[in-house]
């Protein structure tokens, strides 16, 4: 019996979030690109946004607002996400003037000759709390992001979604999707930021990787999850959300619906979903390779270019905005290996895989 209801609940809950992704009007399915410099051997800015332009990307996103790379977007036809940095957080929270002096300078001294149409305050601010520094950071994201947002339409310029990038080490449960909600000490921070998104029909932008928690299933030696699975081959394997009664034929599905339902927890169920980053990495441990990389990539365009739109079992045809990670092999990054090859090519600008960004478009 409390199935039954708990089923009724979630059906509503979907057709209500139909109805929501339906009254939001044309958000566009092209395929974005996170692109980063943390390398000694990268192509030039110039050459980057050529690249950019011959593999027909829909939408790059930066780490930073870098003007010489803005000022080579001006006049191209890619949706650009900026970035505040952590570190400018705190101030900007503090400081109105600070706020609009960022926003002058970032993002008026561009705008609208570049399309401007993210502004991503901090990345992964909750995934680092443990210092005092890091905690007040947190706890100043919302107020700064609400001052730049403050500044920003002052401007009069209502096209320009101001949001933060997450990591799905916020979640203290993923599985089942249903089950899905957020670590404790997270939560305190997560009420003020989704009620400001849901207020600015603003997107909850999520780094989610298929790669890692599949890897960490087999490192574990758990309940390994399938490699078909995480890679988005479709009809081999399935899985049934025993609440909802929901069915998942990917593990990409079954993280983001997760979010979903922990947004449902805190009172938020319309808040729409966007993908930071997402990718699979071409060399290092177990499972990076070329062959896993080029399928998983060009299985995320087909189903998230796809038309009409897939979205996912709990958002069905709604569009996930989605940036691909990474434009380059970054030499420079820290971690193990599989850290440094995510990129879809090489510092030569030739492909390390072929993956074809309109797909479904």
């Amino acid at each position: 019996m409390e199935k039954q209801k708990f089923t009724k609940m979630a059906l509503l809950f979907l057709s209500f979030s139909s109805l929501i992704a339906i009254s939001r009007g044309i958000v566009s399915n092209r395929i974005g690109i996170n692109y980063g410099h943390l390398g000694n051997n990268l192509p030039s800015p110039a050459r980057s946004i050529e690249l950019l332009g011959n593999m027909s990307v829909g939408r790059v996103k930066l780490y930073d607002a870098d003007h010489d790379i803005l000022n080579l977007l001006s006049g191209k036809d890619i949706e650009v996400a900026i970035t505040v940095a952590n570190d400018e957080i705190s101030g900007i929270a503090a400081n109105q003037h600070l706020a609009d002096q960022w926003v002058y300078e970032h993002v008026l001294a561009h705008y609208p000759s570049t399309r401007i149409r993210f502004l991503l305050v901090g990345h992964e601010v909750f995934s680092s709390i443990s210092t005092p520094a890091d905690l007040q950071i947190a706890r100043d994201l919302v107020p700064a992001i609400r001052r730049i947002k403050s500044t920003i339409k002052a401007q009069g310029i209502r096209n320009i979604k101001i949001g933060t990038p997450l990591a799905m080490d916020m979640m203290e449960t993923t599985f089942p999707p249903s089950n899905g909600s957020f670590k404790p000490e997270v939560r305190e921070f997560m009420g003020p930021l989704l009620r400001y998104l849901n207020g600015t029909k603003s997107f909850f932008f999520v780094d989610v990787y298929p790669y890692i928690t599949w890897f960490e299933s087999q490192v574990w030696n758990q309940t390994a999850i399938n490699l078909d699975f995480a890679l988005l081959r479709s009809g081999n394997e399935s899985y049934t959300d025993p609440k909802t009664g929901l069915v998942y034929t990917n593990l990409l599905d079954q993280m983001l619906d997760s979010v979903v339902y922990a947004m449902a927890k805190l009172g938020y169920n319309d808040v729409m979903l966007a993908i930071g980053e997402t990718g699979w990495p071409h060399e290092g441990e177990s499972g990076a390779n070329r062959e896993n990389a080029a399928e998983y990539n060009n299985n995320l365009v087909r189903k998230m270019s796809a038309v009409p739109t897939i979205g996912t079992p709990a958002r069905p045809g709604e569009v996930i905005p989605t940036f691909i990670f990474s434009m380059y092999d970054e030499n420079q990054k820290y971690g193990p290996a599989t850290e440094r090859h995510w990129g879809l090519l090489n510092p030569d600008g030739s492909p390390v895989y072929e993956v074809n960004i309109t797909s479904g478009v």
